[in-house]
């Protein structure tokens, strides 16, 4: 505690945002005056914070958390403690750990599951590295969910009307909201690298700088926080939906990994002589064979497999290749020494705790159980057949009869994060949209 103090000392900070990351990856947690946070006592939040669902709802397995609904204890990370840029007196946030009062942590917590999956690479003298990219829209503000969104309207007067790719101007269009941007990434020291206008009208993507898994999804978690922040203070919305608007490419999070040994820091992916080693295809290999069970992680809602159609910017197979942006997997042109693999399936609806624990829990599956991947691919991904998922419910069903995942997840994680989303394709099913009143009321 020692580090908070003295921040909290060198910022005269006032209050703190004590907060946890839940399974959608939204902050849960309390506003806690310094004197009651200075005084030790840690934070208390029901278990099943943890297993609220995105529409505030709860599944009917009460048993999930502890038929009392029991507390659990919110231990700070000191290091994690930020300042919050855009708040109006000094305030801090630092993320919490979740325990029990025994001290055992909370399985079900988001930041246990990756910690539990780096734990078995610890064992194993490895140590991955990861660089996410996450893409986003910006749009107008928009008050009515029936109406469909719309690009805002940049410093020109006028709204993007095409698609305008890798585009300088397209980006100048919205410097004001980038500054606001980046000093808010500084002063949280996110330490974001290169900005660039994606595919999608008004969509952009933001890279982040190679590094520790854990420090990384930390760094995801505050770092969507922050857009959407500064995009309020600019009168618009920024938007990480998987598939926000019709007829325009999904935004995903693509996840780079590579691996090193722990003592040396040598990449474990290449040879001594600068070839691909047997572990960087294994890693590859665990990946084609888990990712299908690891869909509801890596598109977690309805709308994310909206997203993964042919020809849309978007994988829809488990195929690997190199620097083929068709496939699911990819392996960027680099040096030998910065051999290293890209995820391209997660959206950025993910939350990014589960989804880099995902992808390191089928990449060391691939590892241990010394799996064979299947011959790159040098042409087009989009014609060849689907191998992923189609639809949540699709996806539950492999990720519940996935006992390896569930081995290197946690079984109780696991159980609890179906019985959720369950839950929330439960209250999906029960919406009419209007496609259906559009097309169905008067025709069938």
């Amino acid at each position: 505690m020692q580090v908070i103090d003295e921040f909290l000392r060198k910022h005269h900070i006032t209050e703190i945002e004590a907060v946890i990351p839940d399974m959608a990856g939204i902050a849960r947690g309390k506003i806690i005056p310094r004197s009651k946070f200075e005084a030790g006592e840690a934070m208390r939040l029901p278990q099943a914070v943890m297993i609220q669902t995105v529409t505030g709802e709860y599944p009917d397995d009460g048993g999930l958390t502890g038929v009392t609904d029991p507390d659990m204890l919110c231990v700070p990370d000191p290091s994690t403690i930020r300042l919050i840029p855009w708040a109006v007196d000094p305030t801090a946030q630092v993320i919490h750990d979740c325990v029990k009062f025994d001290g055992t942590p909370v399985a079900i917590s988001p930041r246990r599951v990756l910690r539990r999956v780096l734990e078995l690479y610890e064992a194993k003298g490895w140590k991955p590295v990861v660089a996410p990219e996450l893409e986003f829209y910006l749009v107008e503000v928009n008050k009515d969910p029936d109406l469909p969104l719309r690009p805002p309207v940049g410093r020109t007067g006028r709204a993007e009307t095409g698609r305008q790719a890798y585009s300088i101007e397209a980006v100048n269009e919205f410097d004001p909201l980038f500054e606001d941007i980046y000093e808010y990434c500084d002063i949280q020291e996110l330490e974001v690298d290169t900005l660039i206008h994606e595919v999608g009208a008004a969509q952009m993507e933001i890279n982040f700088l190679h590094g520790d898994p854990l420090n990384l999804a930390d760094r995801v978690f505050l770092f969507k926080r922050t857009v959407r922040e500064a995009a309020l203070r600019h009168h618009m919305y920024a938007t990480f939906m998987a598939k926000p608007m019709e007829g325009e490419p999904g935004s995903a999070m693509h996840v780079h990994q590579s691996l090193v040994d722990a003592e040396t820091g040598r990449n474990l992916f290449t040879g001594s002589e600068g070839e691909p080693t047997e572990l960087f295809y294994q890693y590859i290999a665990g990946l084609q064979k888990y990712t299908p069970a690891l869909m509801p992680i890596f598109a977690p809602y309805i709308n994310s497999y909206r997203r993964l159609s042919r020809f849309m910017a978007a994988p829809i197979n488990v195929q690997w290749g190199y620097d083929n942006r068709t496939v699911g997997f990819r392996i960027p042109h680099s040096s030998p020494a910065a051999r290293r693999i890209e995820n391209r399936i997660p959206g950025v609806d993910c939350n990014p705790y589960l989804a880099i624990a995902g992808t390191l829990a089928a990449g060391y599956l691939g590892l241990t159980q010394h799996l064979v991947p299947t011959e790159p691919l040098a042409n087009d991904g989009y014609r060849m057949p689907y191998q992923l998922p189609r639809n949540l419910e699709e996806g539950l069903t492999l990720m519940g009869a996935s006992e390896p995942l569930a081995s290197i997840l946690g079984e109780t994680f696991v159980k609890a994060f179906l019985a959720l989303k369950e839950t929330e394709y439960d209250a999906f099913f029960r919406v009419i949209s209007s496609w259906e009143r559009r097309h169905l009321l008067l025709h069938v």
